[in-house]
């Protein structure tokens, strides 16, 4: 039996038990809305109310009394959205609203693409403050699950989750050189996977086309998974080519997956390049072949035909051994950076090395640390060029070596009508690569891509609503339940009773992504009620200035009744 017949089965089956709702009276009650219980089948016109932090109805008609009634006729009322990649970790530390998500009913903030909050040496600390951008902040834990445990009694909107970095684990042990772990060193990375899998990481994630990531091989990759399934836990992966090489990339996820025991799914699944556009169906089929063999392949996405990443996607990554720094002292040298870009130029070169050589007007600058370069952003690197009488990839390795840091792009290179049929993929869920940001403050120094403002409006607005993509029920389906139960996630996911009141009522007629490339930093529109953990955080359109967010561990965390899944 599939998971979404089992749980259409359970919700049908709490119905007939629900007759008579226990308690008959309420804190909320929600009442005459559409439901969409996250199971992805047919809605239906109910209530849903909720006491304290859960849910205690779901059905066509509550007959108790409520301390609060929400009018929800003509709406959608759903589970929480979860954002399967976030880059919120530091923007709730600058604000904890969480705005741009809040704005679109994500609940859940899942982090952890090959990078971490933790486990980190008093070595990295220094360099993460060091490499501090716009946001800064002091470093008061050392474990991602002191990091997770610090934000939220700090007090943050959303929910968070995270996957432990396989490469915040490797630099741990072996520092950002292009180096192989010996067998003693190998041992002490599974070490750490085990312990963040038991503080209450969801898995391990790695982001396979950056340095250090890069230079990982794949049975270090199957050991790190190991440990993660170990615990219960999922393997998540930036996979190490979305162009030329994507077929073999897809591969290699899949036998990391079957070697290791380990669930696995591919970040923001694509394919990058317009060489590279109709390998979709081979794609496909790749992950249908390894999931009717018996693996669980799954896949998120984001909503749009643009990427955003930095410079390092597109400079080899031989130039970058040893870390940003060493990569800027070799920018420095005229051989090296001469060698760099005829490598970029040559058949080596990304899908992100080709367009910054030969298209960079499809390549917006977005995001600077320093004061001085901060008046390009919004503008092309083409645009830039020009302007200096200078080849674009020349220019990229200056404003690297000006701004010190990998600087923030966005690369437009994948086709619509492949985003279009992605989304309708069953076993694809949604993230947005992308912060969780406020139209103010200190967000306003640097620009970003829209997708931080619109990934779920987007979706239910655009691709949904206007192009039919997909059902409605299908989408908040895979925005709901699919990745809650990927991820081995309780209590969440769904509109049952007994589940954490993790709720969203909007309107399908109006909801929208109003952020567009010119103007990125515009919040969403439609939704108008969210609930956190019962808390509302989201009022008539409004943030509450409510911090409910909680840590949601994973099925390794040793806090469990039985003391966990890990074996």
């Amino acid at each position: 039996m599939n998971r979404r017949i089992a749980l259409g089965l359970a919700i049908a089956g709490l119905f007939l038990t629900s007759a008579t709702p226990v308690p008959a009276s309420y804190g909320v009650l929600i009442r005459g809305g559409t439901i969409y219980d996250g199971s992805g089948s047919v809605p239906y016109v109910g209530d849903v109310a909720i006491e304290g932090d859960k849910i205690v109805f779901v059905g066509p008609h509550a007959s108790g009394r409520a301390t609060r009634t929400i009018d929800a006729t003509g709406k959608a009322v759903s589970p929480g959205f979860i954002n399967m990649l976030s880059w919120a970790n530091e923007d709730v530390i600058a604000d904890p609203r969480g705005m741009s998500d809040t704005y679109q009913g994500v609940t859940l903030e899942v982090m952890g693409e090959g990078n971490s909050m933790g486990p980190w040496t008093p070595a990295m600390k220094r360099l993460e403050l060091k490499r501090q951008s716009d946001i800064r902040y002091p470093i008061k834990w050392t474990t991602l699950g002191e990091y997770l445990g610090w934000l939220t009694r700090k007090g943050i909107t959303p929910n968070v989750a995270s996957f432990v970095g396989a490469t915040t684990v490797r630099v741990h042990e072996l520092g950002e050189k292009d180096v192989d772990p010996t067998p003693a060193q190998l041992d002490r990375m599974r070490a750490l996977v085990r312990k963040a899998m038991k503080e209450g990481a969801v898995g391990v994630g790695s982001s396979m086309i950056y340095a250090p990531a890069t230079y990982a091989e794949t049975p270090e990759l199957v050991a790190l998974a190991h440990e993660a399934a170990r615990c219960g836990g999922m393997y998540i992966s930036h996979i190490r080519d979305e162009g030329p090489k994507l077929l073999e990339a897809i591969d290699e996820l899949v036998t990391i997956s079957r070697e290791s025991g380990a669930p696995a799914e591919i970040y923001h699944y694509k394919q990058a390049g317009k060489a590279n556009w109709g390998k979709i169906d081979a794609a496909i089929a790749r992950v249908n072949d390894a999931r009717a063999s018996g693996l669980r392949i799954t896949a998120d996405m984001y909503t749009y035909a643009a990427s955003s990443t930095g410079f390092d996607a597109a400079f080899p990554s031989w130039m970058q051994d040893g870390g940003l720094e060493a990569w800027i002292e070799r920018l420095k040298d005229p051989a090296l950076r001469a060698k760099a870009i005829a490598e970029m130029k040559g058949p080596k070169g990304t899908e992100n090395a080709k367009l910054i050589v030969d298209d960079p007007d499809k390549v917006l600058l977005v995001g600077f640390k320093t004061a001085k370069l901060k008046p390009l952003t919004g503008k092309t690197l083409g645009q830039v060029a020009r302007e200096r009488g200078k080849p674009p990839a020349e220019v990229a390795a200056d404003l690297i070596v000006a701004d010190g840091t990998r600087i923030q792009l966005v690369y437009f290179s994948m086709n619509p009508d492949n985003v279009k049929r992605e989304i309708a993929l069953p076993w694809m869920s949604f993230g947005s690569d992308a912060g969780s940001q406020a139209p103010e403050g200190v967000f306003l120094k640097s620009s970003t891509h829209p997708r931080a403002y619109g990934n779920v409006a987007r979706l239910l607005g655009h691709h949904v609503r206007d192009q039919h993509a997909t059902t409605l029920q299908d989408a908040i389906h895979r925005l709901s339940w699919l990745p809650a139960s990927n991820l081995g996630i309780k209590g969440r996911g769904a509109l049952l009773p007994g589940y954490y009141a993790d709720v969203v009522v909007f309107d399908p007629a109006t909801i929208r992504d109003n952020a567009t490339y010119e103007k990125p930093q515009q919040l969403a529109s439609g939704v108008d009620d969210v609930f956190i953990n019962g808390v509302q955080v989201l009022k008539d359109g409004k943030h509450t200035g409510a911090k409910p967010g909680r840590f949601v561990r994973g099925p390794g965390w040793t806090g469990w009744p039985g003391g966990g899944a890990c074996r």
